[in-house]
């Protein structure tokens, strides 16, 4: 009985929902986004630029030519931000806001860190974070002017 429902099983994975499940695949820019895990990631974006917004702190970086691919981004909530609850919330928070701003305004080539603020982070209306994130970038990259209040 298996061998009949497997072949079709088979052809509904390779023309079905697989691909577009992802939620970085064909979906965004044609540079990939991806997470940073390494401590030392971190450590290189926190020698590097700084910008600071009300609601998130931004770190950036461009890597070394063959470093890495794409848009690297990291977060992290110091115990500032709050108990874990309030840290898993802020971090949350600048994931969805990332992800709605790096595949338009992230540079290919560059590292990332978003830094969650204590309460700003986690009370702030997700509208004017996303606008933090994107004001932010544009004080990393020089284009203070891209970005309209």
């Amino acid at each position: 009985m298996a061998g009949p429902d497997r072949p079709s099983q088979a052809a509904a994975g390779e023309t079905g929902p697989r691909r577009p499940a992802s939620p970085h695949s064909d979906s965004g820019p044609r540079t990939p986004i991806t997470t940073m895990t390494r401590r030392a990631e971190f450590l290189a974006c926190a020698r590097a630029k700084r910008a600071h917004a009300p609601g998130l702190v931004l770190q950036g970086r461009q890597r070394r030519p063959g470093e890495a691919q794409g848009v690297r981004v990291g977060f992290t909530c110091s115990r500032k931000v709050g108990k874990a609850v309030a840290r898993n919330r802020a971090r949350r928070r600048l994931r969805e806001a990332a992800r709605a701003v790096m595949p338009q305004l992230g540079r290919e080539g560059w590292d990332y860190v978003l830094i969650g603020r204590p309460d700003a982070t986690v009370l702030r209306r997700f509208a004017k974070l996303v606008h933090d994130l994107e004001a932010a970038l544009g004080k990393i990259h020089g284009d203070s002017g891209r970005v309209s209040g």
